[in-house]
């Protein structure tokens, strides 16, 4: 039987030179730590609040979790599709993350604190890498930063609005 020769895959040719996906991914990938350590605070919240709006906060925390988990996912797809390796560990995100993680369970106003911190954070990495983007004209990373900045500005709003 003879054996099938491996198949050399195709250099990428988006119209977009590896030097400059590269530096889009580094990019992507800080905004995907921030995103899956915002994702993880965020569920650690849901899982550990207390106090007289226990409830309202709950349900909110399982929707902005639930929102991340799929956000996470295409913030790596499209690393991907620059032809780069997403980072996938813990060790990865703590040296990639701008967001501070939290010792101990807060009480309920300081964790929505902490949570408004994390997603404006998001938003600023989101806009650090967007006039890279723009310049390599690539629209497929540009609409994701968008989404994802409109996402965090408004949850970063929503959760404001209960501190006042």
């Amino acid at each position: 039987m003879a054996k099938d020769k491996p198949v050399k895959p195709p250099k990428i040719d988006i119209g977009i030179d590896k030097d400059t996906r590269a530096r889009i991914a580094q990019g992507l990938s800080r905004l995907l730590a921030d995103e899956y350590t915002l994702y993880l605070k965020t569920h650690n919240f849901h899982w550990n609040v207390t106090g007289p709006m226990f409830n309202t906060l709950h349900l909110m925390f399982e929707q902005q979790y639930l929102e991340a988990a799929t956000a996470v996912d295409l913030v790596a797809e499209r690393i991907r599709a620059l032809g780069f390796p997403a980072p996938g560990t813990y060790k990865q995100y703590a040296a990639l993350s701008s967001i501070e993680e939290v010792d101990g369970v807060p009480e309920w106003r300081e964790m929505v604190a902490q949570l408004v911190k994390g997603h404006e954070t998001c938003v600023r990495t989101a806009r650090e890498i967007f006039p890279l983007v723009d310049e390599a004209h690539d629209e497929p990373s540009a609409d994701l930063l968008t989404q994802r900045m409109q996402v965090h500005e408004k949850t970063a709003w929503m959760l404001r609005s209960l501190l006042e």
